[in-house]
């Protein structure tokens, strides 16, 4: 194997311990600040731990149809953590106009953006998810090359 091949080996590696960590620690943390209030704040829970089972299938055995699955969950983790903004956003402007009613336009916008629920905290779900797709990005199982080997085999 050239030298060229065993840095992208490594690198996809990386890549692949950055998404377990990543996902163990947000599901942690969301676990730790009681983020099951209801049922849109389920969503990244179950997103968490369905995506911690699918790095598990793919590290331990990683095929096409593992990795078409497991990209299937990364695109929803993208579309997700733009809904999750979207959530915060609306809550906070939800809140602010419960204590201003007269709020509009760009100070509702501030209002909202300045609130107590950070809106940029689901963008670390589409992080996780872009992640993932450039993990799976051209992977070798897709051609067949290591159909039967773990994300760390290679």
């Amino acid at each position: 194997m050239n030298r060229m091949m065993t840095r992208t080996f490594t690198l996809r590696q990386l890549v692949f311990w950055l998404i377990v960590f990543g996902m163990a620690g947000l599901l942690v943390e969301l676990i730790l600040l009681e983020h099951y209030d209801g049922w849109r704040q389920w969503i990244p829970l179950v997103l968490l731990a369905l995506g911690l089972i699918a790095t598990a299938v793919v590290g331990r055995n990683v095929t096409p149809a593992t990795l078409k699955g497991f990209r299937v969950l990364m695109a929803l983790y993208v579309v997700i953590g733009g809904l999750g903004l979207w959530f915060h956003l609306s809550g906070n402007m939800e809140f602010a106009l419960e204590r201003d009613a007269t709020l509009t336009g760009v100070r509702l916008l501030l209002k909202s953006v300045h609130g107590g629920t950070p809106i940029l905290a689901p963008g670390a779900l589409t992080q996780l998810g872009l992640l993932g797709l450039a993990f799976a990005f051209r992977h070798p199982a897709l051609s067949g090359a290591s159909a039967t080997r773990g994300a760390d085999d290679e």
